[in-house]
């Protein structure tokens, strides 16, 4: 199975502690990049997340963002410290005999010094798991989401290899035939300036001329290059590079091609093979 680098996955989570959404979203990139947006509270878990990333991605440039709701009600119960409440009123009250004013010590200005008031803490270790769980089902979503748009860019690239080896046999079958015309045509062109050549001279001329335009090894070589391709992307997996490397040899087989063409029909079939080879190169920039 082959797989895109263009993808994205969503997954919500909710629990007693409140609500998380994964969002992962990548396009392509040389090598694997991962960026992270987590609330401040969470960077612990980053260098777990970039392992997992790391372990199960080849290519890709991916981000992936957290967004945490805590949930309220579970954070009602308030305690006062004390002891640290003490310790502001008796220093207040050093604080007023010292500038010999005598006045009501105000308990919300006492209750909003840091410290006083306090929540019971988020047990982030469970949070911190359930969130983890999350976001390997959200992996798991977004390397599905992969190998689907993988499944469509291999059947696209499929359909232009089996147009690459249409076009290939065309060419084979045509030679004879364009071998034939260019004799002709040379022949009319030596009538036509009253050159009589004998015919062993000719044949030599005929020699060279085919030696010029044999595209037999071409032709082989693109059939060789479609077999290839099919191989690498039946075997599967990150494969991406391999294919850009196939496609190089694609294209240096149609340039020749291109260049040793002496007949409209060739020529027109050197330009088709150079659409199908950009349409398939177009798509293996996106396969890991």
């Amino acid at each position: 199975m082959i797989y895109s680098m263009t993808a994205y996955a969503r997954r919500e989570i909710k629990g007693d502690w409140g609500t998380a959404v994964w969002e992962i979203r990548s396009v392509n990139q040389r090598y694997l990049e991962t960026y992270f947006r987590l609330p401040e509270q969470f960077r612990a878990i980053e260098p777990v997340l970039r392992e997992r990333f790391r372990q199960r991605l080849a290519r890709g440039k991916v981000e992936c963002h957290l967004r945490f709701e805590a949930n309220a009600a579970a954070n009602t119960e308030l305690n006062i410290n004390e002891d640290l409440a003490k310790q502001v009123i008796n220093a207040a009250k050093q604080v007023m005999g010292l500038t010999g004013e005598e006045s009501r010590i105000n308990p919300f200005q006492v209750l909003q010094w840091p410290g006083v008031m306090e929540t019971p803490e988020q047990d982030l270790d469970t949070i911190n798991k359930a969130l983890l769980e999350g976001f390997d089902q959200a992996l798991t979503d977004f390397i599905s989401a992969r190998a689907s748009e993988g499944d469509n860019m291999k059947a696209l690239i499929e359909q232009r290899l089996n147009a690459i080896a249409v076009e290939a046999a065309k060419v084979r079958e045509s030679m004879p035939e364009v071998m034939q015309w260019q004799r002709d045509r040379l022949q009319n062109r030596f009538d036509e300036a009253k050159i009589e050549l004998e015919p062993s001279r000719f044949e030599q001329e005929m020699i060279l001329l085919a030696q010029k335009v044999d595209v037999a090894e071409e032709l082989d070589r693109l059939d060789s290059h479609v077999s290839e391709t099919q191989k690498i992307m039946k075997k599967g997996g990150a494969c991406g590079r391999r294919l850009d490397f196939m496609m190089q040899e694609f294209n240096r087989e149609s340039n020749t091609l291109a260049s040793k063409s002496i007949n409209a029909d060739i020529t027109a079939s050197a330009v088709e093979l150079k659409v199908l080879i950009e349409q398939m190169r177009e798509q293996i920039q996106n396969i890991e």
